[in-house]
């Protein structure tokens, strides 16, 4: 329970169904998609592609997605794999061979085959109630007649155009003219509507074939692309089992590789060997702790994730003595040098929603462009902007993640859920690119070890080991700072806040929905 003499949030109860997202409009019009008869699938289609609209720095219809789906009466989570390939076309050695060590964030070789639209059509196919043109609805309405920019929106567009993130037409559809949208102003996407009702009308071969799978080709072969119509043509999402580990008798259930949700569950596993609920929880020495377990959890990420067919090790990673050992390297009072460069690509961008109906059917779901308007590349008819999650790549001969032709990156993008006692009691996730693995577990022990509801922990200061800095948010002090500087952490205050949440926990026992969301971004928890 928060303290009411301070400002914060409180959480949101209701028995019906709910949404918690990042986009006020959003939320809304998961509520509305509920109530006219659709479920949580339907509901989280229509609110995630709207956020395409509302937060088109974060994501959009040229990105992946994964998804965690707990439908009734079906005996496991089921994962949904969105995530694009690289064009067939594709070559490490040439880039190599052009002195390149690491693939260019903003260039057309980062860019992949966005494989959310054939995740979307394939989830309301297989386990939604209404249409596909009714779940596009929403988002094709807010395309056309604009959506007010909202203030965490309006920064992010402002750095983006601060740090020249847009390129050639993309500055046309996405600036106002010349500059970032303010706080208030209203954007507009009509050509973007337009593509959405193709898919509306024609499913995923409105988007994959046709006319504007066309203008996304030629856009992409103007700018030295290998990508063809076979890449686009042949994308398809795949279901997938997903990996889960136990932290105190609560079951951390994540998507499995590309995504990087195994390195949360090493993570968990690595702290499980240390008493953390006997620790001031915003003090220095959990923070000490956790970055240390941080260091050697994203080494074994960088090591052993990638493609789902290259991922070899995932037992590995996974297993107790792996965590039983890393944790055996941890000094509680000293920080060891950095385990490795924590990320080969820099991680930062996304949207995370969740939904629960009234049948309890539960949708986790992550999408995104990957960094701020992805690779900063639109379509010249469309406006689609290309995702560059081809950064997440590496050049190294050899490496499971290794670029190549029809190859998936390592994703750092994770939806999440907790189970206790076998059942789903909580669909959540944690935006913030590389962070998302040590924001999943500081959230689940914010509430496991020091009894927090969901939305105290996420309002709870966060800090990431990152790249060999210590990342401390302004909500920890200047004597917390001095400790872990004293420790041996070279401290950095986030330029922004770390990440972003979204949760709902399902109250089996009383029938209610208690929903979370985070401060950090524009959006809410709401339900009916």
């Amino acid at each position: 329970m928060r303290d009411f003499h301070l400002p914060g949030r409180s959480s949101v109860f209701t028995t019906n169904g709910m949404c918690a997202t990042s986009h006020p409009l959003a939320a809304q019009v998961a509520v509305s998609v509920l109530k006219s008869g659709g479920n949580a699938v339907d509901a989280a289609i229509a609110a995630g592609v709207l956020l395409g609209i509302c937060e088109p720095q974060m994501t959009g219809i040229g990105g992946d997605c994964f998804v965690l789906l707990d439908a009734p009466g079906q005996k496991d989570i089921i994962a949904l794999n969105g995530s694009g390939r690289a064009p067939g076309g594709f070559s490490a050695e040439a880039l190599r061979d052009r002195g390149l060590a690491q693939i260019p964030e903003r260039s057309v070789h980062a860019v992949t085959i966005p494989g959310a639209v054939d995740a979307f059509c394939t989830l309301s196919n297989d386990w939604g109630r209404l249409s596909l043109a009714e779940t596009l609805a929403p988002a094709i309405h807010y395309a056309e007649t604009g959506v007010p920019v909202a203030p965490r929106v309006a920064m992010d567009w402002k750095i983006a155009d601060r740090d020249a993130r847009l390129s050639g037409v993309a500055r046309d559809f996405y600036l106002q003219n010349g500059s970032a949208p303010q706080a208030g102003d209203v954007f507009r996407a009509p050509m973007q509507a337009k593509a959405l009702r193709a898919i509306a009308q024609h499913g995923r071969a409105g988007f994959y074939e046709g006319e504007v799978a066309r203008d996304m080709v030629a856009s992409l072969t103007a700018l030295g692309g290998t990508h063809n119509m076979k890449d686009f043509a042949k994308t398809h999402a795949f279901y997938t089992d997903p990996i889960s580990g136990t932290y105190k008798d609560v079951d951390l259930v994540e998507h499995p590789p590309n995504g990087q949700g195994a390195t949360a569950i090493l993570l968990a596993n690595i702290l499980s060997h240390f008493d953390l609920a006997t620790l001031d929880p915003f003090g220095a020495d959990r923070a000490h702790i956790e970055a240390e377990a941080t260091k050697l959890a994203y080494d074994a990420r960088n090591r052993i994730i990638a493609d789902p067919d290259e991922t070899t090790r995932l037992d590995h990673m996974l297993s107790h003595s792996t965590a039983e050992k890393l944790a055996a390297l941890i000094d509680p009072r000293k920080a060891m040098p950095s385990a490795t460069r924590l990320c080969e690509a820099v991680h930062r961008d996304t949207v995370y929603l969740t939904v629960v109906d009234k049948d309890r059917m539960s949708v986790s779901l992550i999408y995104s462009i990957f960094h701020s308007f992805g690779s900063g590349f639109a379509s010249e008819k469309f406006g689609i902007l290309f995702q560059n999650r081809g950064a997440g790549f590496n050049l190294k001969e050899g490496h499971p993640n290794e670029a190549g032709g029809n190859k998936r990156p390592m994703h750092t993008i994770i939806p999440g859920m907790l189970r206790e006692g076998g059942a789903v009691t909580m669909p959540f996730g944690v935006m913030g690119g590389a962070y998302q693995p040590n924001g999943h577990v500081r959230f689940l022990s914010n509430m496991v070890d020091f009894g927090m509801d969901a939305q105290t922990a996420i309002d709870a200061p966060r800090s990431f080991a990152d790249q060999g800095v210590l990342k401390l948010e302004r909500g920890y002090g200047p004597d917390v700072r001095k400790q872990l500087a004293d420790m041996g952490h070279e401290i950095a205050l986030s330029d922004t806040p770390i990440g972003g949440a979204q949760a709902i926990r399902i109250d089996h026992t009383r029938g209610i929905l208690i929903g979370a969301s985070d401060p950090r971004k524009d959006g809410c928890a709401i339900g009916y």
